[in-house]
């Protein structure tokens, strides 16, 4: 049985084109780069390259460009480094936000922070005037994200990025779901610290960016070797870097036609989802406007608990459709998504939750051939007696 796989937000296939550039890098220019032989200043040369490339697809400075090992690494050095540098003791993000950016935030505390957290609305998004109206004379940085991950709501991080310079404040965000898939320019919209992760856009995994533009106060956060201009100790992933350049490439050559392939498949499930499931089920976050790519949906089952997502995903996993929960199974408990939880859905409906997350290579048929799996998944699942 062939396998759908709608799960690209979590993860996606490296491209054929990127690993033939990083092969080479894994055994005849396998040098340290910061050696001084021949095969260190090959990938020396190499990492640099990247770099470039990298800095001149987002509009920054090379010297603004900091490869880490993903995302994560990337939030977590932008918020902490920043509170080391200004030793400011307020930090502002939203209860949405990756667990990359609200655990770090968290535990911040331990050394006297404030943690602001700004309410979204009910499609996810944060205004700048909210933000305008949550900083002060404490305030380190502002972390939101681009493009939510669970539920595709789009920030408005020009105009964010525009009160936070007013202010005085740096502004990171997270725009692991949104480079590769609309526009970023740093120049453009004005942010301090950006964060990338290659595993997103069809590029290797344990490998990221961190942008950080040059003259905002911040401290590196690992340590360990003078890689990166002492800004990031550790031997340079130079395979995962020469991989991440192509990938952010192709991704930004290929970025209007994904996307209108997005809005295409996205079209088509509401359609087949209108026709099947009119008035029992909702979509979480912006139902129009957010990224096309992901599409978060709660079914109404009349029930107080809801129908059991997890159940739900599991049953479509077997019928060869990968998706991913709008819960998570903690302790034995199922417990709302966090994320859902945030922009008010009610529980019953967050713990029945699913996110489809389309990639490049879904076509119509896939969502057509889901629909019809979901539909007769749902059915036996509602007309399935309680458990007493």
């Amino acid at each position: 049985m062939d396998q759908i796989y709608f799960d690209s937000a979590a993860t996606t296939p490296v491209d054929e084109i990127v690993m033939e550039k990083m092969l080479p890098y894994f055994t005849h220019h396998f040098g340290n780069a910061n050696s001084a032989h021949q095969f260190g200043r090959d990938c020396k040369v190499a990492i640099e390259d990247a770099r470039e490339k990298v800095a001149s697809l987002i509009n920054a400075e090379p010297s603004e460009i900091i490869f880490t090992s993903g995302g994560t690494e990337s939030d977590n050095a932008a918020i902490k480094g920043v509170v080391a540098a200004t030793r400011k003791t307020e930090v502002i993000t939203s209860p949405i936000e990756h667990h990359a950016v609200i655990h770090p935030a968290e535990s911040l505390k331990m050394q006297g922070c404030r943690i602001t957290y700004l309410e979204p609305d009910q499609n996810g998004i944060i205004s700048a005037d909210k933000v305008k109206g949550a900083i002060t004379d404490d305030t380190a940085v502002v972390s939101l994200m681009h493009v939510n991950n669970e539920i595709g709501a789009i920030n408005p991080i020009k105009e964010i990025a525009d009160v936070c310079r007013e202010k005085g404040v740096a502004f990171h965000s997270d725009t692991v779901q949104s480079v590769g898939k609309i526009p970023i320019d740093v120049k453009e919209l004005g942010m301090n610290l950006l964060s990338i992760s290659a595993h997103k856009i069809y590029g290797p995994k344990g490998i990221g960016v961190l942008y950080v533009k040059n003259g905002t106060p911040w401290i590196p956060w690992l340590q360990g070797g003078s890689q990166e201009r002492r800004r990031r100790g550790g031997t340079s992933n130079v395979a995962g870097i020469v991989g991440l350049a192509e990938a952010l490439e192709l991704s930004i050559t290929h970025q209007d036609e994904h996307f209108s392939h997005y809005q295409t498949l996205r079209e088509i499930a509401l359609e087949e989802l209108n026709k099947r499931f009119r008035g029992k089920y909702q979509v979480n976050g912006p139902a129009d406007g957010g990224m096309p790519n992901i599409l978060n949906i709660g079914f109404i089952s009349g029930e107080e608990e809801g129908l059991d997502g997890e159940m739900l995903l599991l049953n479509l996993d077997i019928d060869g459709i990968c998706v991913s929960n709008g819960s998570a199974c903690t302790s034995g408990a199922m417990e709302p998504s966090h994320v859902l939880e945030g922009i008010g859905v009610p529980e019953p409906i967050a713990n029945s939750s699913i996110r489809v997350s389309f990639g490049k290579h879904n076509t119509e048929k896939d969502v057509r051939f889901f629909a019809d799996k979901l539909e007769a998944i749902l059915d036996r699942m509602m007309s399935a007696p309680a458990e007493k």
